[in-house]
């Protein structure tokens, strides 16, 4: 059966169109590098800071944080093409000047990045 195809061969028809809030929008993608947020405008008028580039981590250890540089993307269990290219998401374990973290936040949706050392 052709997708999007009836059993009888004729085309499914869209009832309407999407709304602007069903909308998809642009896929956001956090580099290693140097820092780069922008403010964007949510639903209800709010404004979001979101990561574009960052560099830097904020390090939870012992109850305690620190923020240390990034040096480079070791794994990304989620990805492994992510890592090649430097690309910050969850769950992503990062070389800092402090040892191996895992992120814990989302990059995307947060105008910073934050983990926790792994031994």
């Amino acid at each position: 059966m052709v997708q999007g195809r009836k059993i009888s061969g004729g085309k499914y028809h869209k009832q309407r169109k999407k709304k602007k809030y069903e909308r998809k929008g642009h896929d956001r993608v956090v580099k290693l590098a140097e820092r780069k947020t922008k403010f964007l405008r949510v639903r209800g008028g709010a404004l979001k800071r979101v990561s574009l580039a960052q560099n830097t981590i904020n390090i939870i250890k012992n109850g305690k944080g620190k923020i240390a540089k990034i040096k480079n993307v070791v794994e990304t269990p989620s990805n492994r093409f992510l890592a090649r290219q430097n690309i910050l998401v969850k769950g992503a374990i990062v070389d800092t000047d402090l040892g191996k973290a895992r992120i814990t936040n989302r990059p995307t949706q947060e105008g910073h990045v934050q983990g926790i050392l792994i031994e």
